[in-house]
C-alpha cells in the first residue's frame, strides 16, 4: 500500500497543539504526514495534498492562537474544494468553560464556506464545559478531535488514536 500524501497544519504557541501533531504524524505514519507549522510556512502549503488536517488550540476568552490569527487571511486564498479536512483542537474547559474550543469551530465555519468535506467529528462525551461554537446544531459532536490538555492529559492519547483510527476508516487509508 503506498502512502497518502497528509499535511497536517499547526499553530502552537504553548507546545500542546504541536505535541499533538507529532502523535498524530506518528499513529498515522510519519512517511504519509507532513507537518506544517503555521509560525514558518503559509497556509497555501496544504493545496497539494488530498488529506487535510489541522490543528487549532483556543485562547482565552474564544480567541484564535496567534500563528492561526496571523495567517486567517489566507484560509480565503487556498481552495477547499473537495478536499477531506479533519480539525483538532486544543482547550480549557475549565478555566475558559464558555469559549470551549471556540476556535475549532471558527475554523470550521470557514472551511465549510470555502469547500472542504468536514471529517473527524467526535462526541462530546467525557467533557465539562458550558457552551462551545465547535459543536455540531444538535450538540452532540465537535467538529473535530475535543482536547484539553490543561485539565485532562491523561485522555489525550487514548482520543488520539482512537481519533487516528476514525481518521483511517473515514479516508479509506
Amino acid at each position: 500500500m503506498s502512502a497518502t500524501p497528509i499535511a497536517l497544519v499547526y499553530g502552537s504557541s504553548t507546545c500542546y497543539t504541536e505535541m499533538t501533531a507529532e502523535k498524530i504524524r506518528d499513529y498515522l505514519g510519519a512517511d504519509r504526514v507532513t507537518l506544517i507549522n503555521l509560525a514558518d510556512s503559509p497556509l497555501a502549503d496544504v493545496q497539494p495534498y488530498p488529506y487535510i488536517i489541522m490543528g487549532i488550540p483556543t485562547w482565552d476568552y474564544g480567541e484564535l492562537q496567534e500563528d492561526w490569527e496571523e495567517r486567517w487571511p489566507e484560509l480565503d486564498t487556498v481552495d477547499f474544494t473537495g478536499k477531506p479536512v479533519a480539525l483538532f483542537g486544543q482547550g480549557d474547559q475549565v478555566g475558559y468553560p464558555e469559549w470551549f474550543l471556540d476556535a475549532m469551530g471558527y475554523l470550521h465555519d470557514k472551511l465549510v464556506v470555502r469547500g472542504a468535506l468536514p471529517t473527524g467529528y467526535w462526541p462530546n462525551q467525557g467533557y465539562e464545559f458550558e457552551a462551545s461554537k465547535a459543536l455540531t446544531s444538535d450538540g452532540q459532536l465537535f467538529y473535530g478531535l475535543a482536547l484539553d490538555d490543561e485539565n485532562q492529559f491523561e485522555e489525550s492519547e487514548a482520543r488520539i488514536q482512537t481519533w487516528c483510527d476514525q481518521l483511517r476508516s473515514e479516508w479509506q487509508l
